[in-house]
C-alpha cells in the first residue's frame, strides 16, 4: 500500500488540503496528515482540521509521496527544520514531492528547486526564480520526482498525475 504524507498548518488553503487528503484515501493509499501539533487548525476559508499526527511523530517514517498544500500554511511550515528535513530526505530518495500554490516556498527552503522546472502561484514566481528554479507558470509541472501546481483550480489535474505516478 502506498503511503502519503499531507502537511497541515494554520491558514492552509482549505481545498488544497482536504481534496488531496480525501482523494488519496479514496485510491486506497495510507494517508497521514501532520502538523506541528495535534490540535485544531483553521483554513483560509474557515474549515477546521485536526492532523492525524504531529510532524515529530512522522519524522522518521517513509512515504511514497509528500504533499504540501498552499495558502499561508507553507510560510509557517518552512520555519520548521523537521519539515524541511522530511521534504529533502524524500526528494533525495526519489520519492514524489508535490506542492501547490504557495507550497513551493517549502521546496525553496528545503533547497530542492535549483535547476528544476516548477510552477506555483504567480506571487511566488520571483522567489522560485531567485532560488534557481526554472519557473514555467504552467498549471501543473512535473520534473522528475517533483510535481508542482499553481492554484486550487489545478487540483484535479495535479492529483490525477500524482495518483498515476503512485500506481505506476
Amino acid at each position: 500500500m502506498k503511503k502519503v504524507l499531507v502537511f497541515l498548518e494554520e491558514l492552509v488553503e482549505d481545498i488544497e488540503f482536504i481534496y488531496p487528503y480525501l482523494r488519496f484515501k479514496e485510491e486506497g493509499f495510507e494517508v497521514i496528515s501532520a502538523a506541528p501539533k495535534v490540535k485544531e487548525y483553521k483554513g483560509k476559508k474557515g474549515m477546521s482540521f485536526v492532523p492525524d499526527k504531529s510532524i515529530k511523530e512522522v519524522y522518521h517514517e517513509e512515504f511514497d509521496c509528500v504533499f504540501i498544500p498552499g495558502g499561508y500554511a507553507p510560510d509557517r511550515l518552512r520555519r520548521y527544520p523537521e519539515v524541511l528535513h522530511i521534504v529533502k530526505k524524500h526528494y533525495d530518495k526519489g520519492k514524489l514531492v508535490a506542492a501547490v500554490c504557495h507550497g513551493p516556498w517549502v521546496l525553496i527552503s528545503a533547497k530542492v528547486v535549483k535547476g528544476k522546472r516548477v510552477t506555483g502561484f504567480f506571487a511566488i514566481k520571483d522567489d522560485l526564480i531567485n532560488a534557481g528554479a526554472n519557473y514555467t507558470g504552467n498549471p501543473v509541472e512535473e520534473d522528475g520526482n517533483l510535481i508542482t501546481a499553481t492554484d486550487p483550480l489545478t487540483m484535479l489535474q495535479m492529483t490525477k498525475l500524482i495518483v498515476e505516478r503512485l500506481k505506476s
